[in-house]
């Protein structure tokens, strides 16, 4: 019997636990959402912005909540810098975003948040979509962005925080047509992320999706799906 040398060894190993591991684990499909896709709307909500250089504390807005039943996401539109942004939440983004509420609200009753330091992803990280544009006559960006899960104090005030990481777009009939999105953090009081909570209840969303059919809509076969 041939008996194989180390380094050949080595590669049969590597090649072996590659195959192995994506036998088990499969490809996930990164998570997009088409604009043109049919919207139920879902309310208005509070969330607080930072001000211009982050002078005079935060200002108060309120913003449109928007469901996406084809592809089960849930929108947050919001205007910033004179863009209008829609900030769009996976179902397992939207379970992040209750499981690390969970942890803040069990912090903030045992009084342990703390008041230094950066906690603005000290829940973690989820994997997002924006779609951004400055008026109906720009290019309307789109392209995959994460938002980090924590909290922050203002003015000596406690905030959930979701910090809206830059997203960038590369236009695919230009090269050189990109766009970059600034980094935005939202400061949610508790009653206020609580709210949002509601909105993003998965037994409400399957209701409003059975209401609705998704693949008969006229503008699916809009050949610009963006």
């Amino acid at each position: 019997m041939k008996i194989l040398n180390k380094s050949t060894f080595v590669l049969f190993f590597a090649f072996a636990v590659v195959l192995v591991s994506c036998q088990t684990t499969g490809r996930t499909e990164p998570f997009t959402v088409n604009h043109n896709s049919p919207q139920i709307p879902l309310g208005d909500i509070d969330v607080q912005f930072d001000t211009f250089l982050s002078i005079g504390g935060l200002k108060k807005q309120t913003v449109k909540v928007i469901y996406y039943p084809k592809e089960d996401a849930v929108c947050i539109q919001y205007k910033q810098d004179f863009f209008t942004f829609n900030q769009f939440w996976s179902r397992a983004g939207r379970n992040a975003f209750k499981n690390a509420f969970q942890r803040y609200n069990e912090e903030y009753d045992a009084r342990t948040l703390k008041r230094t330091g950066n906690s603005s992803k000290v829940y973690g990280k989820v994997q997002g979509y924006l779609i951004w544009q400055q008026s109906s006559f720009t290019v309307r960006a789109h392209a995959g962005m994460s938002v980090e899960l924590g909290y922050g104090f203002k003015e000596k005030v406690p905030y959930f925080v979701t910090n809206q990481r830059s997203a960038e777009f590369i236009d695919p009939n230009s090269n050189d047509n990109y766009r970059n999105s600034q980094t935005i953090p939202m400061f949610y009081t508790r009653a206020q992320a609580a709210e949002l909570i509601a909105l993003f209840e998965q037994s409400l969303l399957n209701d409003l999706r059975g209401n609705i059919d998704t693949q008969d809509d006229p503008r699916e076969a809009a050949k610009d799906d963006y």
